[in-house]
């Protein structure tokens, strides 16, 4: 922690411009989803007993913390796997809407390898455009509104840790974004497996560092790690 905690200018105004503020950006954990479809906003998700695994996981890797604000996106299973982490730390549960899953034309229908909804004629017309992308809502609007979370994020928890939970797509985006690197991309290569740990360190309101852990990596399905090949009848719904 900086000593400019107790620092102020020549005003006499408490100055927080040397702070060190951590937000970790978690994606929520696995979901119970039997039909393999992709779920995007659609309510009604909750985490299977392993995601539920996995956020407990992370909630004690997080236990010793200086996490001072939990919050999360609305949606069912951000709200689940948040919950552990809020209760180790004794903190009310946040909700923030820019937290949300990407739009997407795609969502209620499958999404595997041969077998879902890119083998339809009648889709291909929202594939003509990646670099938007045509399928769904644009990366510069996931960026403006996940930038929005993590300076709120940044400003609840000034000078101590902040626990966002959202999901894959949002997270990659800004984290891209942040590390200047361009935002279209093959959904395969994403860093950012089940209940992993993006995280963002600011010092003031500057961000000066990202980093990324998998404290629960072993529970993790291994055809749903980051650059895992697809695999016939196993959708990994991108995004989720």
């Amino acid at each position: 922690m900086s000593d400019s905690d107790n620092s102020k200018s020549s005003s006499g105004i408490s100055d927080s411009s040397g702070d060190i503020t951590v937000v970790h950006v978690m994606r929520h954990g696995e979901v119970a989803n039997p039909d393999g479809v992709l779920y995007g906003r659609l309510e009604g998700y909750h985490l299977s007993e392993l995601g539920r695994r996995m956020a407990d996981r992370v909630a004690e890797h997080l236990a010793s913390r200086d996490v001072t604000y939990v919050c999360a996106s609305p949606l069912e299973r951000a709200q689940e796997t948040a919950t552990p982490i809020a209760k180790a730390h004794g903190l009310d549960l946040a909700s923030d809407a820019r937290l949300l899953e990407a739009e997407n034309v795609f969502q209620g229908k499958t999404f595997g390898v041969g077998d879902g909804a890119l083998k339809r004629p009648e889709n291909w017309k929202y594939l003509v455009n990646p670099f938007k992308p045509s399928w769904g809502e644009p990366y510069v609007d996931q960026v403006v509104r996940m930038m929005g979370a993590l300076d709120a994020a940044k400003d609840a928890a000034r000078g101590h840790e902040a626990v966002l939970v959202s999901h894959q797509l949002p997270i990659w985006i800004v984290r891209s974004y942040v590390e200047r690197r361009r935002l279209w991309h093959d959904p395969r290569k994403r860093q950012c497996t089940l209940a992993s740990l993006t995280t963002f360190t600011y010092r003031g309101d500057k961000i000066v560092s990202v980093g990324y852990t998998e404290p629960a990596r072993d529970l993790v399905p291994a055809h749903l790690l980051a650059g895992a090949k697809p695999v016939k009848g196993k959708g990994k719904a991108f995004g989720a």
